[in-house]
């Protein structure tokens, strides 16, 4: 069966090397789950401790558990994580993509929680994975009593022109000379820190991942309204992706409880350093308790 993700079997095997090299890097022990759901069975990273609250966290696109587990550290001792490999974005997920413009996403993380035996459970989602959460959160808010969201799509979306003019003629140098100060400059409008394993796996996505142009829907007002639980976004100032400020806007709008943090120079990959780790798990225990 054709790969919906993979350019080749050795691709694959590239990045799934990639993936193990990140979980070696999460420092607390990490089980790992199966669970059955309508699109297929899905994996599940969990780790922290087992009499802790629970805390389901979503990935960024075409990474996976171990990546956003990686850069989780401090929270991991606070909290027993549940990290599923997202459909069509990980790279040991279900090989499908996922409809974007019907709740297909909301559904499949339904079954994740059941197949968890999780009625309920705070929400963290990245990017891609914010998507998800929130339309998870806007489906059934019952079983999400507190939503955090971190540089989300579906909330408000940058000039298209602007990432393409900003992205593209990198991309052209890069794909004609692969060097590691062509691929700086190809994430420059992306990363807020240079990391050597995240540039190294990025260029391995370049490289062997199929592309998946689809942006997730912005969320409509009604739909943002249905968030009657507590909702923390953290957004990026230099986000051309989902630029902090329209997504600060719009929340403020249409979820007037929500906590909103615009962190300054923050692009749309946050920073990779102890020090924002380090922040990031102080202010979501705060917002979690």
């Amino acid at each position: 069966m054709k790969s919906h993700l993979y350019k080749t079997a050795a691709g694959r095997q590239r990045l799934d090397q990639w993936y193990e090299r990140f979980l070696a890097k999460i420092e607390t022990p990490v089980e790992t789950r199966t669970v059955p759901t309508r699109f297929g069975e899905n994996q599940v990273l969990v780790t922290g401790p087992a009499d802790a609250p629970p805390l389901v966290v979503l990935h960024a696109m075409r990474t996976g558990a171990a990546f956003l587990l990686s850069e989780l550290g401090p929270l991991l001792t606070k909290y027993r994580v549940y990290a599923p490999e997202l459909p069509g974005q990980s790279v040991r997920g279900l090989d499908v993509r996922l409809p974007l413009q019907d709740e297909s996403a909301a559904f499949w993380l339904a079954d994740v929680m059941d197949g968890l035996s999780l009625e309920s459970a705070n929400l963290l989602g990245v990017s891609w994975g914010g998507f998800i959460a929130r339309l998870t959160a806007s489906h059934m808010p019952h079983s999400v009593p507190r939503l955090a969201l971190l540089v989300p799509a579906g909330i408000a979306n940058g000039s298209h022109l602007t990432g393409l003019m900003k992205m593209a003629w990198p991309m052209i140098r890069y794909q004609v000379r692969p060097s590691e100060a062509n691929l700086q400059k190809l994430l420059l409008p992306l990363l807020s820190t240079w990391d050597d394993d995240w540039g190294g796996f990025i260029a391995c996505t370049i490289r062997d991942l199929k592309m998946d142009p689809r942006i997730p829907p912005v969320a409509t007002d009604e739909q943002l309204k249905q968030l009657t639980m507590p909702v923390l976004a953290i957004v990026g100032e230099e986000d051309i992706s989902f630029p902090g400020h329209l997504v600060e806007q719009r929340l403020r709008s249409q979820v007037p409880t929500a906590e909103v943090e615009v962190v300054p120079g923050m692009k749309h990959c946050p920073p990779t350093t102890p020090e924002f780790r380090t922040w990031l798990a102080q202010r979501l225990t705060a917002f979690f308790g």
